[in-house]
């Protein structure tokens, strides 16, 4: 549990002549002063963490990959993947939906990312806005594989991505950098903290822009080929005030935006978004921690046709709202319990808006609009049990979803109506739950093992929303139900000296009516709800420290299938889409003097298949990223980066043959200021 206040060296002072204070009878009792402490975290992590397959991983290796990006650092997690393998500056934003333990066959987030506490996932489409989150803010990321039944729990079938933000005593007074590559492309970000009284406050920002690389292969590229450029920016102010020495206020105010051009001129897209959060922490005898949120979001997108070149659909309009709210209450209770009761609420509510044109006249056709709400209100219980070398852990939840005023029309030119749907309301309550337990089998070894029940409700984006890779369309489903997942897992973790940490973890995780794009014909699909998805599979971690070298390496084998039956009989057994069987990373670190620090990643991701009638395949891709730092002068850094030393190639996607690509060799080079 974390102290709220120190003693001060006058407060230790009068402790150390008790009888001196005794002696004065007319003398008022001494009172101890107290130093207020805020530290912007949320409560201590509950001891259940300990039971799960959980790594975290600490800001040296957040602030040091060879692209800056939030994926990157992520993506040294084995298990984490994206909907497809390109990073926030050359894919779509609504694929970057994230998963773990290889549960992916769609964009949509089946992992729950959390930043200090708030789910920041897109209200309407559930991918998460990685471009917006600049890792230079950050001080840790716990990451927890498996289902969850706490505190927003709801969502978290694959696991929880925990982001927490860094106060000036990790960023000091001004964090800044500038960096430029062999494409003349721009990172810029700066972060300036300052304490204010006994609370502080952070201001960060970034902006990234270039020119991007073609995805398209030069074999297949026309006149109309373009290459993947991108604009963004991003602004947050964050401030900490204590209310009394056991309670403090967290605020946070943010806005982003961001411009991508993919493959053809013209292929233009944007999504920015406004944040804003309130959080009371209290650490005193009764610890409660209570939230509240709202995001405003908006995406637009152009689709060009693969064979004339021209606009043929604009989707010009999707602004989303999510409001959310959390209070979670530690009471304290028998000692060697730690009990967590609390409930939480999420809504998002919002509207597409687009025109489809002909790719022949550019007459207009059709303007579609859609959308509706969703909700879901959770309950939950948790209480985490130490007997000795033994911890116990149990959960349950209860969650009310609620799917209502769901609608797709289709107008034509002359307004008249060609398609409507009109959903029916319905809601349902699922309950879920976990237990586990851990225990410290023998010097240096501890055993565990957990077992776990989730929910995830549909988005917005998959009940109502058709969009169009061109040529292949695939259609939403306003009929969808809720995933359900089952899984259980043990783990061994080894001490093997004070500097060498090994985990090893098997895992068998079951996703039912698990939401995927089934094909109907070869240039139609349709979400719909796969009778299940399987993942079993094997995760190892190995963290060792030697002197002024370190390595992280991770590896997750999963062996992942689709039950089919009925409609989707024939995908029985096919592994589902954009899911790798293997994927390792490990980066190896010097810090030979102090500012001074060098660092390579080795990742691997395995094939993968683009569809789920595993017809076009994604080659296995091996890359290195590096990264160098060493300090010139007091506060002034160098730093050079490389993505994709080998220049490898990564294909992204598949499509009949149609190729997109990853990020090939960049190098970047610029400078940081730490003071």
């Amino acid at each position: 549990m974390t102290i709220p206040f120190r003693l001060t060296a006058a407060s230790l002072l009068a402790l150390s002549v008790p009888f001196a204070a005794h002696a004065q009878d007319d003398e008022e009792p001494t009172e101890i002063p107290t130093e207020i402490v805020v530290t912007g975290e949320g409560l201590e992590p509950a001891l259940s963490t300990i039971v799960y397959s959980t790594t975290t991983i600490d800001r040296e290796a957040i602030v040091s990959t060879g692209s800056g990006r939030l994926e990157d650092v992520l993506s040294n997690v084995a298990g984490f993947q994206q909907f497809r393998r390109s990073d926030s500056r050359s894919s779509n934003p609504t694929a970057q939906g994230v998963t773990l333990r290889a549960l992916g066959g769609n964009a949509t987030s089946r992992a729950l990312v959390l930043l200090d506490g708030v789910p920041i996932a897109d209200p309407f489409f559930g991918y998460i806005p990685l471009s917006a989150i600049s890792p230079d803010t950050l001080s840790s990321i716990r990451v927890t594989r498996g289902g969850g039944s706490g505190p927003f729990g709801a969502g978290a079938l694959a696991g929880t991505i925990e982001l927490e933000s860094a106060g000036p005593g990790t960023i000091g007074t001004l964090s800044a950098s500038v960096l430029g590559n062999d494409r003349e492309e721009t990172e810029a970000s700066a972060v300036l903290s300052q304490n204010l009284g006994a609370g502080f406050a952070v201001v960060s920002g970034r902006w990234d822009r270039g020119q991007g690389f073609f995805t398209t292969p030069e074999d297949q590229r026309v006149p109309a080929s373009a290459r993947a450029a991108f604009d963004s920016w991003q602004l947050g102010v964050r401030a900490v005030a204590p209310l009394n020495s056991d309670i403090e206020l967290q605020a946070r105010v943010s806005a982003f935006s961001d411009d991508r051009t993919l493959r053809f001129e013209g292929a233009d897209s944007n999504h920015q978004g406004q944040d804003a959060s309130l959080r009371v922490v209290g650490r005193g005898e009764w610890e409660f921690d209570a939230l509240a949120y709202v995001q405003a979001r908006n995406f637009n997108n152009i689709i060009i046709s693969s064979t004339r070149f021209v606009p043929v659909l604009d989707q010009r309009d999707t602004p989303s709202t999510g409001l959310g709210a959390k209070f979670e209450l530690r009471p304290p209770v028998a000692e060697g319990h730690d009990l967590r009761v609390g409930a939480d609420y999420r809504r998002a509510d919002g509207e597409l808006q687009e025109d489809a044109f002909s790719a022949f006249t550019g007459a207009l056709r059709e303007t579609r609009r859609a959308g509706g709400v969703n909700s879901n209100l959770g309950l939950f219980v948790e209480d985490d049990w130490s007997i000795g070398p033994l911890v116990l852990t149990g959960g349950l939840r209860a969650d009310y979803t609620e799917i209502k005023d769901g609608f797709f029309r289709a107008r034509d030119a002359g307004n008249a109506i060609v398609s409507e749907i009109i959903a029916p309301d319905r809601s349902d309550w699922a309950v879920s739950w976990r237990m586990g337990g851990s225990i410290v089998a023998t010097r240096g070894i501890d055993v565990r093992a957990a077992a776990y029940t989730g929910t995830r409700l549909p988005t917005l984006n998959e009940l109502y929303r058709p969009f169009v890779v061109f040529p292949v369309v695939t259609e939403a489903n306003a009929s969808l139900e809720n995933e359900r997942l089952q899984g259980f897992e043990v783990g061994l973790d080894f001490s093997v000296s004070r500097d060498v940490f090994v985990s090893l973890t098997a895992f068998d995780n079951r996703v039912k009516n698990a939401i995927a794009n089934v094909t109907l014909e070869p240039n139609l699909r349709q979400r719909q709800n796969l009778p299940a998805i399987d993942a079993q599979g094997i995760e190892a971690g190995l963290a060792a420290s030697f002197g002024s070298l370190s390595i992280d390496a991770s590896l997750a084998y999963t062996d992942a299938t689709i039950d089919g039956e009925g409609a989707s009989l024939a995908l029985d057994g096919n592994r589902p889409p954009q899911t790798p069987k293997i994927s390792a990373s490990a980066t190896l670190a010097w810090e030979p003097a102090e500012g001074v620090r060098l660092a390579g990643t080795l990742r691997h991701v395995g094939a993968q298949f683009e569809d789920d009638q595993e017809s076009d395949v994604l080659p296995a891709a091996t890359t290195l990223n590096l990264f160098a730092q060493a300090r010139v002068t007091d506060g002034i850094s160098v730093i050079a980066r490389a993505e994709n030393l080998f220049d490898e190639t990564i294909i992204t996607r598949n499509s009949g043959g149609a190729i997109d690509l990853g990020v090939p060799r960049t190098l970047w080079l610029g400078v940081r200021l730490d003071l």
